[in-house]
């Protein structure tokens, strides 16, 4: 049937409710119910048929009792895109009033054998023709066969719904349940709190789910969230988090392991939620918890304490944001502010980090509260890429974010495992001063601009659209304390300079700022030199550092999407297989001083290779480099996201050495880091370990040993593993061994496995998994308890004390290694010392006597690699029960004190 009735009652110039659609299905019909408060409350019921939603109104709603029989009117078919409206028609309209879809699903004819939809809806039209309608719902709420019936005692379009008997029937109130099934909100919440006006602003989120064919996560089969939060770790709240940001590349593309977001043009916020106290932060920290004050007031009322990450926005009345209008607001009305929520990191004592991103969407979706229309879900739509960043198009959107589904959060790192693409050119750009023009009457012409590259800020062209009178006074007083006498830029731009699109550019003067302010463009193109065409000024960006801004650069998606692939590959056969290190053969030729290569999509440098750093062996800076290179994929599981401290000999083992921690401003853009305050309140950054890449950056800094953290970023209170170190001074490894031995013999007694390593040095070091469960104080104090129950069987040589003038010359069993920021040579780490030896993961059937370290050593652990694998992987397994095993330790101490 036509439209023309439902069309004749509407305005489209007024309301945007639906005016056509059709149905992507091709196998079910669907069905909704929308509970309608217009002038009286009633529930229209409308099902899929003949391209359109044949529709009742049913005064007092479906029934569950077949002994209840409701009247249902006949009213004008409605388009197929009515499914899901939900909102407030404006008043004036026909139907005015507000509405939610209150059940939803797909339905059949009853007791019919045709297979395919058109055999179903050609009985069903036949049997609508007749006047006797059954049918069987799959909803939410209704469920079973129903029976629509005509009947002439109120017009020809009266018919009675009736409910069939069957398991679902039942006497109870359906209409109590008064909830939408789409957002959770009753009539009287959408009401109070939507901003989903029709005719008034709309949200872009549910228009892009108008257009796109593929259901969204948060509308899969639910999932057990307990089961899911027992994987994560638990953690106190992060006193603070960097975003995780995300990689630009040129083009859309589907693919079943990507799940496809909104790109939000707006500022990212972290919001931590504690007890109903708010605290919202930029991507650099910056508190945004009083200026977006309705965001931090509409969290509070959230009934569970979160960290959660999204984007704040100012929508316009077409539900497409203001940039501009962001940067300008200071209250409700300088536009509609709403955030827009994509992750979820922490959750009631449990960091969720380290879960895939499928999980944490679960989380999310489970317990995101629908009762204000000012926070908002940002969905997320699994494989249709290409289908998706066309609906971004559309509806006007910057962009959209793709994210692989089994990606972990790694905080303050632009990941390749997260990807944005734009539908429009954008770039971040530093002011670094602007012109004025001859005879001009505005404040200023055109903003000069630059990005850093290499330690310099370099001129990137001029921007002079885009401003208002009003801008321009505001950002002058940004401009005043900035002017400077000198140009920022690495080479002073010619600012009347003519070009091939302005041969007479009118004479303007420059006026040089202090390189401190950051602003958005918009962009056609981009020349061979560097710099912009066509550029539009978008809006200043008080969210981000100006040492920060680089250019911008469009990687291929192909080679990205490839590589993120063959790494989940790559990880996939480790579970079944031990990697093969002996087919990697050496990153660097023998005969080059100076070599350059691309790891992981970086281009390193290493220079000055025939560097002899191990002289007794004539080993070479060369030979450190293949080592590593030969081996990564062994040690990075014992680096990645572990604050680092370098341990740098640019000279060799017995040239001048020295310990950096702090990287910030010295590390190339790509590299992770991770803040620090120092006791005097300075701001500094470690580095963080991650890949191939930053593994061979650390080298070439002449990092012979890598030292990471016992605790990673996303839980940096909670170490992965305990240590025991035995650090012997006047005694034989062979009594170090013995002192090894007895260390497993108490940890078997108590049930607790445990992982030996040379220390590559003189020692061994003895590591028990704890899964990132107990922090190091607990930590610390368990391996006291073993240490001494250690010392108790061997104090003939052995020592827990802290004092070197109180060991006396014996074997220290060092337990204070478990602390905050301590390291240790990483598993399969070089060490500084002659053989080049290497800190090796050995069998404890390996630790005894005849054991040396030189024969572990930078040659021939590849090779052991090759035969026998990582022994070590079972140090990052799930860890202990400290509990458990603690009562067991505490009785065995008890007995070796009574028998004392």
């Amino acid at each position: 049937m036509a439209l023309e009735k439902y069309k004749e009652k509407r305005n489209p110039s007024v309301t945007s409710e639906p005016f056509g659609g059709k149905s992507r299905d091709k196998k079910g019909l669907i069905f909704t119910v929308q509970k309608h408060a217009a002038t009286r409350l009633h529930y229209d019921f409308r099902l899929e048929m003949d391209g359109v939603l044949k529709s009742w109104a049913v005064p007092k709603g479906p029934a569950m009792d077949p002994s209840i029989k409701r009247l249902a009117m006949m009213v004008e078919d409605h388009p197929f895109d009515y499914r899901d409206f939900e909102g407030i028609i404006p008043k004036g309209e026909y139907g005015a009033g507000t509405v939610i879809v209150w059940d939803e699903g797909t339905y059949e004819p009853s007791n019919f054998k045709g297979k395919t939809k058109k055999d179903k809806e050609r009985h069903l039209l036949q049997s609508l023709e007749s006047g006797q309608l059954k049918i069987t719902l799959y909803g939410h709420k209704l469920k079973g066969e129903f029976a629509f019936v005509r009947t002439s005692r109120q017009g020809e379009n009266s018919w009675l719904m009736i409910k069939h008997r069957d398991e679902f029937a039942t006497t109870e109130d359906i209409t109590l349940q008064d909830k939408s099934v789409q957002s959770g909100k009753t009539i009287d919440d959408v009401k109070k709190t939507s901003t989903n006006i029709y005719g008034k602003t709309k949200d872009p989120a549910v228009e892009m789910d108008k257009k796109v064919k593929s259901e969204p996560i948060s509308k899969a089969q639910p999932v057990s969230i307990n089961a899911i939060l027992k994987k994560a770790i638990k953690s106190k709240m992060p006193a603070s988090v960097k975003p995780m940001l995300a990689t630009l590349v040129d083009d859309p593309f589907d693919d079943p392991g990507w799940i496809f977001e909104v790109k939000w043009d707006g500022y990212r916020i972290i919001a931590f939620i504690e007890e109903g106290d708010v605290q919202m932060s930029s991507r650099n920290n910056k508190s945004f918890t009083e200026k977006y004050y309705p965001i931090t007031d509409a969290l509070k009322y959230w009934k569970f304490d979160a960290v959660i990450d999204g984007e704040i926005m100012v929508l316009n009345e077409k539900g497409v944001s203001n940039f501009s209008a962001l940067q300008n607001w200071r209250s409700e009305a300088d536009g509609q502010l709403v955030m827009y929520v994509f992750d979820i990191l922490w959750y009631e004592g449990k960091n969720l980090m380290g879960l895939p991103l499928t999980d944490r969407l679960a989380v999310l979706n489970s317990v995101f509260p629908t009762d204000n229309d000012i926070i908002r879900l940002s969905e997320a739509f699994p494989e249709k890429g290409l289908e998706f960043f066309e609906a971004a198009r559309e509806l006007g959107l910057e962009g959209i974010i793709a994210k692989k589904a089994d990606s972990i959060y790694t905080p303050d790192f632009r990941s390749k495992n997260w990807l944005k693409i734009k539908v429009h050119k954008r770039q971040e750009v530093v002011i670094g001063g602007y012109t004025i023009n001859e005879g001009t009457g505005k404040l200023f012409s055109a903003l000069l601009l630059g990005v850093n590259d290499n330690g310099k800020l370099r001129f990137v062209g001029k921007v002079g659209t885009g401003f208002t009178d009003k801008l321009q006074k505001e950002m002058m007083e940004l401009f005043r304390p900035l002017v400077t006498k000198s140009s920022p830029f690495s080479t002073e731009p010619d600012v009347n300079s003519p070009s091939r699109f302005r041969p007479n550019p009118p004479h303007a003067k420059a006026v040089w700022l202090q390189p401190e302010l950051v602003c958005e463009i918009v962009y056609s193109e981009m020349t061979s030199d560097g710099v912009f065409r066509h550029p539009s000024f978008k809006g200043m960006r008080t969210d981000k550092k100006a040492t920060e801004v680089i250019t911008e650069k469009e990687s291929d998606t192909r080679a990205v999407v490839e590589i993120a692939s063959s790494e989940k590959a790559a990880k996939s056969k480790k579970m079944v297989k031990a990697p093969v290190s002996g087919d990697r053969k050496s990153l660097l030729n023998p005969n080059e001083e100076t070599q350059v290569k691309v790891i992981n999509g970086h281009e390193l440098k290493f220079t000055n290779l025939s560097k002899v750093y191990w002289p007794e062996e004539g080993y070479t800076k060369r030979d450190m480099f293949n080592y590593y290179y030969r081996i990564a994929e062994y040690i990075i599981p014992y680096l990645k996201d572990r604050p680092q401290s370098l341990n740098r000999f640019p000279n060799g083992i017995h040239g001048q050495s020295f310990y950096q921690k702090n990287v910030k401003g010295k590390s190339p853009d790509w590299v992770r880091t991770f803040p620090y305050t120092t006791s005097d309140g300075e701001q500094k950054e470690f580095l963080v370990g991650s890949d191939d890449a930053t593994l061979l950056w650390m080298a070439s800094l002449g990092c012979i040993e890598m030292n990471p953290w016992f605790s990673r970023v996303r839980s940096e209170d909670y170490p992965d593993f305990c240590i025991i170190d035995l650090d012997p001074d006047k005694n034989t490894f062979d009594q170090v061994i013995e002192a090894a031995l007895m260390v497993k013999k108490v940890l078997d007694t108590i049930g607790v496995p445990s992982f030996p390593k040379t220390s590559g040095s003189t020692g061994i070091h003895i590591y028990i998994p704890l899964g990132a469960k107990y922090t190091y104080d607990q930590s610390q104090i368990f391996a006291r308890l073993i240490a001494t129950l250690v010392h108790q069987q061997l104090p003939e040589y052995t020592t827990i004390e802290r004092m070197i003038s109180n060991r006396e010359g014996k074997m220290y069993l060092d337990f204070l290694q478990n602390r905050p920021g301590a390291t240790i040579a990483s598993p399969y780490s070089l060490r500084p010392k002659p053989g080049a030896t290497v800190s090796t993961p050995l069998y404890w059937e390996e630790v005894k006597k005849g054991l040396k370290m030189q024969n572990f050593t930078i040659k021939n652990v590849p090779d052991r690699l090759k035969t026998e694998g990582d022994v070590f992987k079972g140090v990052l397994d799930k860890g202990i029960d400290m509990e458990v095993v603690l009562k067991k330790a505490e009785s065995l101490f008890d007995s070796k004190k009574s028998k004392k």
